[in-house]
């Protein structure tokens, strides 16, 4: 099938509904800005997808398993922004989705993967499913013959540093993690989005390239507890809490195991040095350096002081 005008259609960005550091949202967000077509899709109608389509989003309700669901989102699009929550169904949904942009025939497919990735082969993995799942459908997408462009971002200060960490630097003055003392590089979803989005707007130059996206700085958590003191204006200690008491708190959170499992398993690739890498890959994207760990935490600084505390 021929190649649609990338001029005149929408570009389709999966995950826009999102939550917390949601790359998806962002990237709506930033194309609506700079004037493109955005489909939006989302698993759910609830206030999130209206408030994408008061942005200007044309909203659409679909399954990324669902072959029938993944023509109706993509027939029409040039361009495909794919980047999906852990999920024991990422593989299929990476593939289904793959099939049918192929069938459309898009001209260029924006992958959002991990950077654990690019220490994983067909000899080297890791305990995390959720990493096998990822190398697979990198796999997969490289075979497709879709002209794929890899994104692959370290640790996210939106999960771990703020999802994650959020209630005890309020609540104990504590940044609660079970990191080991690892260094690690953590990065701003809204950086990630950014690079999403520049090449989405001239996808050209990029297809076949890996990005590998680094954060501000690679540092251990001692040292990103005195940056939280110095944004909050308050002492924040790093606490390395047990992992499994950790995992099963997040359990009994009603958090999938799953995920738990990812989770943790990252947790001790950060103990292993395995996050400590830096690259210039956002800035060469974008032109912009990363944001900082004090900026980010500076931005949501709220989220990180009691009510009714003085800031």
């Amino acid at each position: 099938m021929a190649v649609q005008s990338s001029h005149a259609s929408p570009i389709l960005v999966t995950g826009a509904a999102g939550a917390i550091g949601s790359i998806g949202r962002n990237v709506t967000d930033m194309l609506l800005a700079k004037g493109h077509k955005v489909r939006a899709l989302v698993r759910r109608e609830d206030e999130r997808a209206e408030v994408l389509r008061q942005l200007g989003a044309e909203v659409m309700r679909a399954d990324l398993t669902d072959l029938t669901a993944m023509h109706g989102a993509i027939e029409g699009c040039a361009r495909v922004y794919f980047g999906m929550s852990v999920s024991a169904d990422y593989l299929t949904a990476t593939v289904n989705t793959a099939a049918v942009a192929r069938h459309h025939g898009v001209e260029a497919f924006v992958n959002m993967s991990q950077m654990t990735v690019t220490q994983m082969s067909i000899t080297e993995s890791t305990d995390s499913p959720q990493h096998k799942l990822h190398w697979l459908a990198e796999q997969a997408l490289s075979w497709s013959g879709l002209p794929v462009v890899t994104m692959r971002p370290t640790v996210f200060l939106d999960g771990f540093f703020r999802l994650f960490a959020a209630s005890g630097v309020r609540d104990a003055d504590e940044l609660a993690l079970p990191m080991g003392s690892g260094k690690t590089s953590p990065i701003a979803a809204a950086d990630v989005a950014r690079a999403v989005s520049v090449v989405l707007e001239d996808p050209t130059p990029h297809i076949g390239k890996i990005y590998n996206l680094t954060g501000f700085e690679s540092a251990d958590l001692g040292h990103y507890a005195r940056v939280f003191s110095e944004a909050l204006g308050r002492t924040i200690r790093y606490r390395d809490v047990p992992l499994p008491d950790w995992s099963a708190k997040l359990l009994h959170a009603g958090v999938p195991a799953h995920v738990v499992k990812h989770l943790s398993v990252m947790t001790e690739l950060n103990k292993q040095g395995r996050y400590d890498r830096m690259t210039d890959d956002l800035f060469n994207l974008t032109g912009q350096r990363p944001i900082s760990t004090y900026e980010f935490v500076k931005l949501h600084a709220t989220e990180f002081t009691r009510t009714g505390a003085a800031t």
